[in-house]
């Protein structure tokens, strides 16, 4: 009988191991047994998944018509051949994704609030148009969104499946700017479509439910790499190429002075232009065409890019 009881011990123990370890394989209703980061460092944002809800049937109006956006209120925008896309991060601060469509093809819009990375991506693998949602759970303190057709992990910033059954697949990114409200309207005149805030969703638009977050130090949820060169919440501009990436951190541009920087990136020439009003910063290549590189908070381009060269002004 005790022989028999401490099998039975054994054989429940077991079990109970077993269960634990499958638990740690599924997050928010999400499979994990494929990851390809460690799954202890997938973290629950609080939210269960959509329950920060994407925008998945945007509705734009004329930028002349719109309400409540002052001159100084920050929008992430797109121009996609003649049209021209607003995106107010207000907006983008609830819902953080859009999946937009127009006749230029499909579009994703993605903001982090808490890495303060707004990036955009072309959504389409292997000729399959994918749309996408908030699952809920973080990586390095930044959004993990999945996408609805297989139900894959991706991560924002790297702009890669990191679990499910397109693990390791990359979206191809899409350049956007960041500018004031006024500053954009003047930039595209008559042409100029910004997202309403008939979403669908009662939200207060005006007030962001992150507080001082962007100022403060710290840091809601823990991340693998952390720098103190700069303060954790320090604008950068960030970029990767051939391997080798590079941040611009907007204190060092404005010390710089100039408004265009030279500089050379993976053997790559380019041209940093800082505006020091928003504050932002655009990167464009030889031509002058715009790249799609990174506005975020220093710690988050730092945690996935410990290895970044950092432009010091002299």
């Amino acid at each position: 009988m005790k022989m028999r009881a401490r099998n039975l011990l054994s054989l429940g123990a077991a079990l109970l191991m077993f269960a634990q370890s499958g638990m740690t394989q599924e997050k928010n209703g999400f499979d994990l047994s494929n990851a390809l980061i460690p799954v202890d460092e997938i973290l629950s944002g609080g939210p269960p998944r959509d329950g920060i809800p994407s925008i998945n049937n945007p509705k734009f109006e004329h930028a002349g018509d719109s309400l409540p956006w002052r001159g100084d209120d920050l929008v992430m925008t797109y121009d996609q051949d003649q049209a021209r896309y607003a995106f107010p991060i207000g907006i983008l601060n609830w819902h953080e994704i859009v999946n937009h469509e127009s006749d230029g093809g499909p579009v994703l819009i993605t903001f982090c609030p808490l890495c303060g990375t707004g990036m955009a991506f072309y959504p389409v693998v292997d000729g399959r148009d994918l749309t996408f949602g908030v699952s809920g759970l973080l990586y390095s303190s930044d959004l993990l969104m999945y996408d609805h057709q297989t139900e894959s992990l991706w991560s924002q910033i790297e702009g890669r499946a990191i679990s499910g059954p397109l693990a390791g697949t990359e979206l191809k990114p899409v350049a956007v700017r960041h500018e004031l409200w006024q500053k954009w309207r003047d930039r595209v005149g008559d042409n100029g479509q910004v997202l309403s805030t008939d979403t669908g969703h009662r939200r207060n638009y005006r007030q962001s439910p992150y507080g001082d977050y962007d100022h403060s130090e710290r840091l809601y949820f823990p991340v693998s790499s952390t720098s103190r060169k700069y303060h954790p919440k320090t604008w950068v501009l960030g970029w990767t190429h051939n391997g080798e990436s590079k941040a611009w951190p907007f204190p060092e541009l404005a010390d710089h002075g100039a408004g265009v920087l030279e500089d050379q990136i993976g053997g790559k020439n380019v041209s940093v232009h800082y505006d020091a009003d928003v504050p932002s910063a655009e990167l464009r290549d030889e031509s002058g065409k715009l790249m799609p590189a990174t506005r975020a908070f220093w710690f988050a381009w730092y945690t996935f890019h410990p290895e970044t060269q950092v432009f010091e002004a002299d």
